[in-house]
This record gives C-alpha cells, sequence and structure tokens, in this order.
C-alpha cells in the first residue's frame, strides 16, 4: 500500500480524534494542576530545559508539576498531542503540517531549532551513491516525520516515486538498527540517530539537501492555547532561557546532549554541528517553508489535490505567543 493510501486511510480515524481531543479540551477544568510537554532528542533545546529545571521553578508558584514525556519521532508528538497525554511537544514544520491536514488541532508557535536532521544514508557494501540507485531498493522511514517527507519530496526532485521503491515503514531507531543489519538497503535517518550511524556503523550520508529539512516547531493544540494563554508563554519564556543557554554554552549543551540521549561526545558535536539554534521565532519564513514542503507533497501525491495547503499553513502558524514575548 503506498504512502498516500495509509495516508487517507487514516485520515478519516485522525478527523474523529482530533474532534475527540477538541472536546475533551472544552470540557476539562480551567485549573491545569500538571503541565505535561515533551523532550526529544531530536530537540536539544528540550533536554537543556528538562534537566536545569527551569520551568518546575517557574511554574512552582502557580502550583503547577512539570511532567516530561519522551517523543520518539514527530508522529509521536503530533500522536500525544491528538490523544491529549501532552500538552505542548516538538516537531518538524512539515510533519504539524500534515497532521494539521489529517485532522490533528495542533498550532506551531515556536521554533526550537534550524536543522539538517535528515538526509538519506545507506551502508558502504550496497552500492548507492545516487538517489536514482534506489530504485527497486528498500528503504526504512517513519511515516508521517520529516525524514519520511524528505524521502517522497527527493525521489519525486529526482523523477522517482514511492512505487519505484519499498518503502519500510519503521520508527526512527529501528529503522538505523534495519539498516545495520541489512534488513534494508538506506535509511531516511534521523539525527542524533543519523550521526551515531555514520560515526559508529560507518554509514554514509549519500544525499543531503539542508533547504527541504523543515524547521524545528514546537506545537500545541488549539483548545490548550486558547484557554491556557498565559502558561503557554511560560512555557516559551523557559525555552528562550534554554536557548539562550545553548547558545552562550556550546561545551554543556554538548554534555547535556551526550548524557540524556546516552551518545558519545563526537556524535552530540556531530550533530550539534548540523544544528542552528539562533532563532526562536516562527513567522512567515517558517509558514513558507512548510507550505513549500506541503505543495510538493501534494505535486506528489500525497496530499490530496482539493487541500488547500497555504491556507493550512497559514492556520497551523501561531505568531501571537512569540510576539507577545518579543522573542526574535
Amino acid at each position: 500500500m503506498s504512502f498516500a493510501d495509509l495516508w487517507r486511510r487514516a485520515s478519516a480515524a485522525g478527523v474523529v480524534l482530533g474532534l475527540l481531543g477538541g472536546a475533551g479540551g472544552a470540557l476539562a477544568a480551567d485549573k491545569v494542576d500538571e503541565l505535561r510537554l515533551d523532550y526529544a532528542y531530536y530537540n536539544p533545546v528540550s533536554l537543556v530545559l528538562k534537566d536545569k529545571g527551569w520551568l518546575e521553578e517557574s511554574l512552582a508558584a502557580d502550583g503547577i508539576k512539570v511532567r516530561w514525556v519522551l517523543s520518539l519521532g514527530s508522529n509521536k508528538a503530533l500522536e500525544f498531542l491528538n490523544a491529549g497525554s501532552i500538552d505542548v511537544g516538538s516537531s518538524a514544520g512539515a510533519a504539524a503540517l500534515l497532521a494539521r491536514i489529517n485532522g490533528n488541532p495542533v498550532k506551531a508557535i515556536y521554533v526550537y531549532s534550524r536543522p539538517e536532521w535528515t538526509a538519506l544514508v545507506t551502508r558502504a557494501d550496497t552500492g548507492i551513491k545516487t538517489v536514482e540507485d534506489l530504485k527497486g531498493r528498500r528503504i526504512a522511514a517513519t511515516r508521517g516525520t520529516d525524514p519520511h517527507i524528505f524521502l517522497i519530496r527527493t525521489l519525486a526532485e529526482h523523477g522517482l516515486s514511492e512505487k519505484d521503491v519499498r518503502i519500510v515503514l519503521l520508527q526512527h531507531q529501528d529503522g538505523r538498527l534495519a539498516l545495520t543489519k541489512g534488513d534494508v538497503d538506506a535509511w531516511a535517518g534521523l539525527d542524533p540517530l543519523m550521526a551515531r550511524a555514520e560515526l559508529e556503523d560507518g554509514a554514509h550520508l549519500f544525499y543531503r539537501n539542508p533547504e527541504i529539512n523543515t524547521w524545528g516547531v514546537l506545537d500545541t493544540r488549539e483548545d490548550f492555547a486558547a484557554s491556557h494563554p498565559e502558561l503557554v508563554a511560560k512555557v516559551l519564556a523557559a525555552y528562550e532561557k534554554a536557548r539562550a543557554f545553548s547558545l552562550a554554552n556550546p561545551g554543556e549543551l554538548k554534555s547535556i546532549i551526550a548524557a540524556q540521549a546516552k551518545l558519545s561526545d563526537e556524535v552530540a558535536a556531530r550533530q550539534l554541528e548540523r544544528t542552528d539554534l539562533s532563532t526562536g521565532a516562527i513567522g512567515d519564513r517558517q509558514r513558507k517553508t512548510i507550505e513549500a514542503a506541503g505543495l510538493a507533497l501534494q505535486q506528489a501525491g500525497v496530499v490530496p489535490a482539493e487541500v488547500d495547503v497555504p491556507a493550512v499553513a497559514a492556520a497551523l502558524v501561531d505568531v501571537s505567543f512569540v510576539q507577545r514575548l518579543g522573542i526574535k
């Protein structure tokens, strides 16, 4: 079954879940006793914030506890948001767009990084050197994430489609393992697992295109943002503190990533080489990048032709919080 078919089959369920999630939020009590947010190895700022405890300090006076939930990919973060099991989550911008198209009522409210966190990866013994060499090959990818979107766009840009290859749907860590074991010929990688594959497995990044890696964005549900704007603002203020610390203390940032994600210093350093933390602001630049990804996927037949991609991208990106806090 093609990715497009899987996506369309999932859409009905996604809309129902989105409606249930919205209803649950509307019925919830106004008072928040516990804030649930994710941390992710692909979101270095979340690891710093979790390590330092600044959000816990900020919310203690309000009697709000913080619960951290590990996301192993954009797809998981967005599933958690849709189910109401977290209130704030980390994803790629394009993944958030596809989730919103699929009925998940998310808003992208902040940029936690501009990464080159995905590329196409292979082993030395496969003979794969170009995208065209992927024809007829098995490629691991995690559906609904930036690496999967990167793969679909890259195939289309090189005259191929998902029908010309065999996409094996695996979570990111399982994709790396499948490549190492020889169960697949290539992998749409995600840092820091991709950096580990390079440095520890001898894997080769045979195709890179940083311009179509979409931004890392912080998402929340529409109902949560509307009901608790002050709490969302406190989350972003804490994120800004963690981002500023990360920029001012690159050595400690590397150490925190290595400790929390159980990486070597070399792997953490390689991930950070490909991670730009220079802005937290979300706005037109990110919206245009997300929109371009959606239009490319629509041209490839993944997003249905009737979807108004620019309108969905505009509805996804919410600049109000970063503007209110003066985040640059």
